[in-house]
């Protein structure tokens, strides 16, 4: 195991690598979510380390990465990572993402389909939720109220109380990164998906109440090379826990169907 720091459009990035590709080799990169580091995919990376090369990296603001220098975008993400890809040497490249993850390798398979040969995708978000007339109303309700009583709490720990009450639990650990995690969460990658040619694994757990399994659905008919598998009574986490051999086995699957792996 190594690591080291490179600069990826002006932001400092911590990556660890495992194993070798070798010439012409598989190339793993491993690509964390929403406030976790690359020691959250560390795990499935050791277990895949005989597949080949393993990258795990740290988005900018996360592990041991300092924050992008600006707001960036899940594009700004994918844009960023692009430019180390481009001078690595050739080999096929598989992005295994999660959550947060999935959603800049969307963005990259779309832009830079040329650095991108592969996507497993654990727990995809990127799609705007479906909700019921009753959970939009409350929806709206919530963010009205949150809007009205942030005018009368000044910033301080009165106001990060306020959106702990009101906010999801990333948003109100988001510090300094809030306005990265607003611009994730308020995009639509649809026309994104729709772009992407790589052949792509879907993997949800069936409890998943974060990305629920309608999401695969609706991505899995967006992207055309595109398989969706579900694991059975896994969430958002197990499918990187305690069902991380299911999860493991589903990729080792995949990437043999492509025929990459013997």
């Amino acid at each position: 195991m190594t690591a080291e720091t490179v600069v990826m459009a002006g932001a400092p990035v911590h990556l660890v690598h495992l194993g070798d590709a070798g010439e012409g080799g598989l190339h793993l990169i491993w690509a964390h979510g929403w406030g976790h580091s690359g020691a959250a995919m560390a795990p499935l990376a050791e277990s895949a380390r005989r597949w080949g090369r393993s990258t795990l990296i740290d988005f900018p603001g996360f592990g041991s990465s300092p924050p992008p220098p600006a707001t960036w975008t899940t594009a700004d993400y994918a844009d960023a990572v692009a430019g180390w890809l481009a001078t690595l040497p050739p080999g096929r490249r598989v992005w295994i993402g999660h959550s947060f993850g999935t959603r800049v390798g969307l963005q990259l398979a779309a832009r830079h389909p040329d650095l991108v040969d592969a996507l497993c995708l654990i727990a995809a978000a990127g799609l705007k939720r479906r909700r019921s007339p009753q959970q939009r109303a409350w929806m709206w309700l919530k963010v009205r109220t949150f809007k009205a009583l942030k005018l009368l709490v000044p910033e301080g720990p009165a106001r990060e109380r306020l959106r702990a009450r009101f906010g999801s639990a990333d948003y109100a650990g988001a510090g300094a990164l809030r306005a990265v995690f607003l611009a994730a969460v308020r995009e639509d990658l649809a026309e994104v998906a729709r772009q992407v040619r790589a052949p792509t694994l879907l993997i949800y757990g069936s409890a998943d109440t974060d990305t629920p399994p309608e999401l695969g659905e609706r991505l899995n008919a967006l992207i055309p090379a595109s398989k969706l598998v579900l694991l059975e009574r896994q969430d958002h986490f197990t499918v990187l826990g305690s069902a991380r051999p299911q999860t493991l086995f589903q990729i080792q699957t995949f990437l043999k169907g492509l025929g990459w792996l013997s």
